[in-house]
């Protein structure tokens, strides 16, 4: 490898999330409509110095503060080591190093960890000689998480299973989107405690939606499961959700995934930057923009 290489790692919003049941295991059984917002992480690829097939990994960025590059349990570590394995023949392979910088906040419901180990699949791709099959890619994005499936593409997508199944989503009408959060990490497996021990059928969406008020008319019938007990875990997100119903333009607020980050869609990028200024508070994270494509 000459040179430096660069992948994004965008951050995933789910629109709607149910939770359709539960799997003998304790695994929650989901359905949602995720798409990827501009704002991301983004990861850097160098040549490295060690073994054969040996990667390190640096974290910065503003929510690099207190991250570890610990083998065990960092996803990006844990996404070569799995990608290493699979590929064989390690000898061939060249000592990577990586550099992570970090703008998503972390444990905050927008997949950002996920994010990063599917980024990083695609960089080790791109770098390390070898044919891993698409079957075989998803595998190994499974076994490192639920969320880490659809970021492979970082593409609009409907969730179902426990997200290893990805079933195209309705074509997506351009509109802006903003994201906030309120600076308090939420634990899933608290909100998942919390919640109420009910299940709500998959959603029923059409094929597209052709402007951005029929989407928000089908998504307002539609939930986040674990909206009510994340707030009740962390009250501070029926603050950011009240504020951003209040904004100039907002069509729809909801919580993304398990929380703390909440999201407001609007007619277009520039009516959600527009807003900005109205939603911003001391110490909250508040990005806004469009869509990826």
């Amino acid at each position: 490898m000459t040179g430096t290489l660069y992948e994004s790692a965008h951050a995933k919003i789910n629109l709607y999330l149910h939770v359709t049941g539960r799997r003998p295991d304790g695994y929650h059984l989901l359905d949602s409509l995720a798409v990827f917002a501009g704002a991301g992480d983004r990861l850097a690829l160098h040549p490295g110095h060690g073994g054969a097939g040996a990667v390190s990994l640096d974290i910065t960025g503003p929510f690099g503060a207190g991250l570890v590059a610990d083998a065990d349990s960092n996803l990006i570590l844990r996404a070569a080591r799995l990608l290493r394995a699979e590929i064989g023949g390690t000898d061939r392979l060249e000592p990577l190093h990586i550099v992570l910088d970090k703008r998503l906040p972390v444990a905050s419901g927008i997949g950002g960890g996920s994010a990063d180990a599917a980024a990083a699949l695609r960089l080790l791709l791109r770098a390390w000689p070898g044919n891993v099959p698409r079957e075989r890619l998803m595998a190994l994005a499974v076994e490192l998480g639920a969320d880490v499936p659809v970021c492979i593409d970082q593409r609009a997508a409907r969730m179902g299973g426990v997200g290893e199944r990805l079933d195209p989503a309705p074509a997506l009408p351009p509109c802006g989107m903003m994201l906030v959060n309120c600076g308090e990490a939420v634990s899933t497996p608290a909100v998942f405690r919390s919640r109420a021990p009910v299940f709500t059928p998959a959603a029923s969406l059409p094929a597209a939606w052709p402007d951005v008020a029929a989407m928000v008319r089908d998504l307002s019938g539609l939930t986040n499961d674990l909206q009510d007990a994340a707030c009740a875990v962390c009250p501070t997100i029926r603050t950011v959700l009240d504020v951003l119903e209040a904004a100039p333009g907002c069509r729809l607020a909801r919580m993304s995934g398990s929380g703390a980050t909440c999201f407001a869609l609007f007619d277009s990028p520039q009516a959600a930057q527009d807003a900005q200024a109205a939603v911003e508070r001391p110490g909250w994270w508040v990005w806004s923009g469009g869509l990826c494509p």
